[in-house]
């Protein structure tokens, strides 16, 4: 048997609060920069977002401590509600959560982001993603760990621990399950799924298994403290996507 906690939930009660945050970007671009179209990490400098801030009431959000060192704040990014969505513009790199969305032991989090125009904040693919596993978040100690697609068909998992810590390679990887924007400016969506089950956790883009990892190798010293904990969604730095169905669904 199964049972389902929908954080959507939280957005049909909206109510505005303020607050932003930001994120770390992980560029997998393509065309001129080889090594950017694998995904190596991006020097551009995030922007700030004109009326950020979190306007969902009871969601909190940390930006990425190396975007705090530069300058930037929670509310150069936003999150808001329209309609039935959670809608994302970053600035600075940013991961968002509801405090009470919480899932231990056997579960599954997945949502659908939906990339309204590709690469139209950067010049280079951003990442966007499902977070699991979130411990003294909003703290200097918080760690989580997240898997994140690309719109160019390459994803990546990483964790926080609380420094970062790479899980499938320094540039992530393609996957022909991941989709790709048909052309900058193009709409791109991406259903990502986390499993956290026995001894694995797995990843799953679009319907398929794109990668599975033993807790071993994320769970412990400079890593995540556990898979049990808080769920959210994760944002690189320069983009926008809409959320829905952002769910967690109990294994009995």
């Amino acid at each position: 048997m199964r049972r389902v906690h929908c954080s959507a939930a939280a957005v049909a009660a909206l109510m505005l609060v303020s607050a932003v945050s930001t994120a770390d970007a992980q560029a997998a671009g393509r065309g001129g920069a080889a090594a950017a179209a694998q995904g190596t990490e991006a020097n551009d400098a995030a922007r700030k977002v004109s009326g950020g801030g979190i306007t969902i009431l009871g969601w909190m959000g940390k930006i990425d401590a190396k975007e705090e060192q530069a300058g930037m704040k929670l509310e150069n990014s936003k999150l808001e509600a329209v309609g039935d969505a959670i809608h994302v513009v970053t600035g600075p790199a940013v991961t968002y959560w509801l405090p009470t969305n919480e899932a231990k032991g056997d579960y599954e989090v997945s949502a659908t982001f939906r990339e309204p125009k590709y690469m139209e904040l950067n010049d280079h693919p951003h990442p966007y993603g499902i977070v699991i596993g979130g411990n003294d978040l909003g703290t200097e100690n918080q760690s989580y760990l997240y898997c994140a697609a690309y719109g160019n068909g390459n994803f990546i998992v990483r964790g926080f621990g609380p420094a970062p810590f790479q899980v499938n390679g320094r540039r992530g990887e393609a996957h022909a399950a991941v989709n790709k924007a048909a052309a900058k400016g193009a709409e791109v969506t991406q259903t990502i799924k986390v499993v956290a089950h026995g001894n694995q956790v797995i990843c799953s883009i679009n319907g398929t298994v794109v990668g599975i990892y033993e807790k071993s190798a994320i769970v412990g010293p400079g890593k995540i403290k556990s898979t049990d904990g808080v769920y959210g969604i994760r944002f690189a730095h320069n983009t926008e996507a809409f959320v829905t169905g952002l769910k967690m669904v109990k294994h009995q």
